[in-house]
C-alpha cells in the first residue's frame, strides 16, 4: 500500500502576482515542474508552522500562513500526496534558492500556462476560478 504524505504549499500574492517556483530537487515526477512552493509536514507539526518553516528553509523568506484555501490528493507512482494550499503573507527576506532553479511572480491569468507539478494543477485551477 502506498504511503500518504501530508504536504503544504504557499499561495503568496505580491503586487497582484502569485509566486511559483521551479523544482530542481526531488522525485522525477516533479523535477523541472513549476509549483506553489512548500513541503512536507513533520510529525507533530501544525500545517501552518510547516509552511512557514518550509518557505524559510527553501527561500530564506519570512511568511505568515493566513488561511487554508483548498487541497488535492494526488497519486504518484510511489506515494500519495495530500497537498494543502494556504494563503500566505510575505513578511521579509530576499530570495535564496535551495530546492528550486528559479522563481517567478506571475499573473494569475497565466497560471495554467506553466508546466505545473501534477498535484498543483487542481489547486491552480481552483485559485484561478476563485479570483476571476
Amino acid at each position: 500500500m502506498k504511503k500518504t504524505i501530508k504536504v503544504v504549499a504557499a499561495f503568496i500574492i505580491k503586487d497582484e502576482k502569485v509566486l511559483l517556483a521551479k523544482r530542481s530537487t526531488g522525485d522525477k515526477e516533479i523535477l523541472g515542474k513549476w509549483e506553489f512552493p512548500g513541503g512536507k509536514v513533520e510529525p507533530g507539526e501544525s500545517e501552518t508552522n510547516a509552511i512557514e518553516r518550509e518557505i524559510k528553509e527553501e527561500f530564506e523568506l519570512e511568511i505568515k500562513a493566513e488561511e487554508f484555501i483548498t487541497n488535492n490528493v494526488c497519486e504518484y507512482p510511489m506515494k500519495i500526496v495530500d497537498l494543502k494550499l494556504y494563503r500566505c503573507k510575505y513578511i521579509s527576506g530576499k530570495f535564496h534558492l535551495h530546492d528550486h532553479s528559479e522563481y517567478k511572480y506571475i499573473n494569475l491569468k497565466d497560471l495554467l500556462n506553466y508546466d505545473l507539478a501534477p498535484a498543483d494543477i487542481p489547486l491552480a485551477k481552483y485559485v484561478k476560478e476563485m479570483t476571476q
